[in-house]
């Protein structure tokens, strides 16, 4: 099998903004429960505040996007053909009728579910799932989401005015996951106008359409009449606010009375405060990390060992406490420890600054200066003054060069020398497979496997020859088995490898509404609160 395109930079970056005043349209924190029959919130109430923690004006392509806010509003607007459980992705019908009863082969069928409808009161079709994947499928469009389907998807095509069949490859064992972060969109909307639904142009089939977008400001919602999906809307309005600094956005669910009623991206150090005025504050882990990227065509970093080396070296214990507030945990495989699809990997890094001395004394490497590029958030300056302070600390004299991050990754595009990039992401917003974990760092044609990190040799020929078998393997045993194998063959290269994993925080008015719980990936998800 041959690996897939990947992300691109600007599918990394997502800078794309739409600018100017409010526009109005004519047309993520996760609830608790069970299966989708049984968490009908039922008729809705009233109108809810949100405080998003990031921008609203970046791309709102649901094929494209990365955004955070974007996102989290999309899983409230569009519906893929399953949909699943916010924190575990258990599977279930969203505009599919039903589930495929056998999932194993290479053939999956799908009818549309009855009377289902855009917000412009079109009728869904499968005319428009079809146009939908075309485009997720085309290699020269290569949207965000290619790669999580172009190695098993063949195609998607039509069988009926409401019924469709997925073309499989081979049997892909993690088929009903992925199909989640693909949402149906409409043809007669978007076709041969995709720059509307990057400018903010949102018509979906959910339970909310969007009937305002404040650039840097808000984004409003209406609940969606002719919603008749397994989750319909619970509040008749919600007004989503976009405050990107951390202090307005905890004065904003702080109080007796507070503006919002849930808010994320809470900083750890903010939690007791708002404990004691009443709020909820809960944290989750996910797959938000800190990771180093090395440059393998600038020795020494060509060399493993001095990759290892340089793990090894870092206190992440002093990181989580200092840089983390004590809301992290350390990179101890390339997956976070925390999720159910992480293994152990042979190498845990674990801090061992002996051992990294060792390391590069069997390299060959001495009197070693790295320059360590770095994103400018306040969380990763925090990080790196660790880094810094550990590798000094074996005799690597360390120089910390902080930059904006378009300023950065413009440089790396531009294909200009570095040594070795900190910077954080976080792939658990599309999917929660490890594929899909591991799939979003490492490529064939990935910008931050071959462009960036320069990993394209027989070392990395042989890890993606790995990550295929495993994607290819029905057995479930020997499927974990393969990924174990990958997860260590990771480690042993740390070419691309996470530092520390970072918990994100929620907070909510347990007076104003329930059902809700935290998400290890940002955003907020409503589909299943209620108003108490």
């Amino acid at each position: 099998m041959s690996q897939s395109p990947s992300l691109s930079r600007r599918q990394l970056l997502r800078y794309t903004t739409f600018a100017g005043a409010a526009m109005t349209f004519p047309t993520v924190l996760a609830a608790c429960g069970g299966p989708a029959s049984t968490n009908k919130t039922g008729s809705s109430a009233g109108s809810l505040t949100a405080v998003i923690g990031y921008g609203n004006n970046q791309t709102w392509d649901p094929l494209q996007t990365a955004s955070a806010f974007s996102m989290a509003a999309i899983l409230h607007c569009y519906e893929s053909l399953v949909e699943g459980d916010p924190i575990t992705r258990a599977p279930f019908p969203g505009l599919a009728k039903a589930l495929p009863a056998d999932a194993s082969g290479t053939s999956l069928k799908f009818e549309l579910r009855d009377g289902a409808k855009w917000h412009d009161g079109q009728p869904v079709t499968a005319d428009d799932v079809v146009f939908t994947y075309a485009r997720a499928l085309d290699e020269k469009e290569n949207v965000l989401i290619h790669s999580f389907f172009s190695h098993w998807l063949q195609e998607v095509r039509k069988t009926g005015d409401r019924a469709v069949e997925f073309v499989l490859k081979f049997p892909f064992p993690y088929a009903l996951q992925r199909i989640q972060c693909c949402k149906i969109v409409p043809k007669h909307v978007y076709d041969g106008k995709w720059d509307d639904a990057k400018g903010g142009k949102v018509v979906g089939s959910g339970p909310y359409k969007v009937v305002e977008q404040a650039p840097l400001s808000h984004t409003s919602f209406e609940k969606f009449a002719d919603y008749n999906g397994p989750r319909p809307a619970a509040y008749d309005k919600m007004l989503w606010k976009s405050i990107v600094d951390s202090a307005p956005r905890v004065a904003a669910i702080s109080g007796a009375k507070p503006d919002a009623q849930i808010a994320e991206n809470i900083p750890a150090a903010n939690a007791d405060q708002l404990r004691k005025a009443g709020r909820t504050v809960e944290f989750a882990d996910g797959g938000n990390n800190l990771f180093l990227l090395f440059n393998t065509a600038h020795a020494p970093f060509d060399k493993n060992l001095v990759r290892q080396a340089l793990h090894y070296a870092i206190d992440k214990k002093k990181m989580i406490d200092i840089g983390l507030k004590g809301a992290g945990s350390p990179g101890t495989s390339f997956i976070n420890p925390k999720l159910p699809s992480s293994q152990p990997a042979s190498q845990d890094f674990a801090y061992n600054p002996d051992k990294a001395k060792q390391l590069l004394q069997q390299a060959g490497v001495s009197n070693l200066k790295v320059t360590l590029s770095t994103t400018n958030t306040s969380l990763v300056a925090d990080c790196v003054k660790v880094i810094k302070e550990g590798w000094d600390a074996i005799g690597v004299q360390t120089t910390l060069d902080s930059q904006d991050t378009k300023a950065l990754f413009s440089k790396l595009d531009a294909g200009t020398d570095f040594q070795v990039v900190a910077t954080t992401n976080n792939p658990l917003q599309f999917g929660n497979d490890p594929d899909l974990m591991i799939r979003y760092y490492y490529d064939a044609k990935s910008i931050l496997t071959s462009k960036y990190a320069r990993f394209t040799g027989p070392d990395a020929q042989s890890l993606l020859a790995l990550q295929d078998q495993a994607a290819a393997e029905t057995d479930e045993a020997k499927r974990t088995a393969l990924n174990k194998q990958l997860l260590d063959l990771i480690s042993e290269q740390a070419v691309i490898y996470p530092v520390v994993f970072t918990q994100l925080g929620t907070a909510w008015d347990p007076k104003a509404l329930s059902g809700v719980r935290a998400q290890g990936y940002p955003g907020i998800y409503l589909n299943q609160a209620k108003p108490v």
